[in-house]
């Protein structure tokens, strides 16, 4: 027996918004907004997003972030960046693999990253 993952929540203080923001991101599309109390995302990779409206979100360190695959993860960034993200930081202490860390219009963080290289054929 097992688990599967169906969608990774957020709490925020505006769902609408905050959903918008990352459907617009990810190409996905908002399909449910139930008042505004909570708003799903749907995105083309099949994990669905949802925000759920709280009057004070947790505070500190996300302790879940959304790691996101891009084959230009810099031109990603710089379009992350100007659609409104923040950029906390840039990390290349792994050889041959780097990621940067951005945040998301609420201050909760994600990263964007190259997908791993498929190995290669002998």
């Amino acid at each position: 027996m097992s688990i599967s993952v169906g969608m990774v929540t957020f709490d925020t203080t505006d769902a609408r918004a905050l959903a918008a923001w990352w459907a617009e991101q990810t190409g996905g599309t908002v399909v449910d907004e139930m008042e505004g109390f909570f708003v799903m995302v749907t995105t083309p990779t099949g994990v669905d997003l949802g925000f759920q409206k709280v009057p004070d979100p947790t505070p500190g360190k996300n302790r879940l972030h959304l790691e996101c695959g891009s084959a230009d993860p810099g031109t990603e960034v710089e379009r992350l960046v100007a659609a409104g993200a923040t950029l906390v930081a840039f990390h290349d202490e792994i050889p041959d693999f780097t990621w940067t860390v951005l945040a998301d219009p609420d201050g909760n963080q994600f990263c964007v990253a190259a997908p791993p290289e498929e190995p290669q054929s002998p």
